[in-house]
């Protein structure tokens, strides 16, 4: 089978980056040189998108599983996407949604509606968990203090 016709399947089963159809074509024992030729003829046809990977990777990310721009940009980068489409793609997501809303959404999670975190190793373990979820240090410490929980070394 021409490794055209296997990207296309793969493609008709979830959407993936070059980078990552083209290491799937060469799993699946496909030459370099072919796997190659069949993601140009893919990306000629827009049957694979590196920008429309980012932006509904992006969407899931923060809208279904609450991840900050920080995580998603990190992931993206991982899955092999340019820079430069990484950051349309995180600015358009990202532009119309609360990040507020979204930190306070992931320690609603975290907590689930536990008290607030009163020691010092709590209050730092809730940052630390944010801080890998992707959202950045001003808006955690502003979200720990809005929950009257300062982050650690605030006090």
């Amino acid at each position: 089978m021409s490794a055209y016709i296997d990207g296309l399947k793969l493609l008709g089963r979830r959407e993936l980056s070059v980078r990552q159809l083209r290491a799937r074509l060469i799993d699946r024992e496909h030459s370099p040189e072919d796997a190659d030729e069949a993601a140009t003829r893919l990306l000629e046809n827009g049957a694979l998108d590196d920008g429309r990977v980012a932006r509904a990777y992006a969407r899931t990310a923060a809208k279904v599983k609450g991840r900050g721009r920080l995580r998603v940009a990190r992931e993206l980068q991982a899955l092999g996407i340019a820079r430069d489409i990484i950051a349309e793609a995180v600015a358009e997501v990202f532009g119309d949604l609360d990040e507020r809303a979204l930190i306070d959404r992931a320690i609603q999670k975290k907590l689930r509606g536990g008290q607030k975190p009163s020691t010092m190793q709590e209050r730092a373990r809730l940052y630390q968990f944010l801080m890998r979820q992707g959202f950045t240090p001003a808006a955690v410490s502003a979200a720990l203090r809005r929950i009257g929980a300062a982050p650690a070394g605030d006090e």
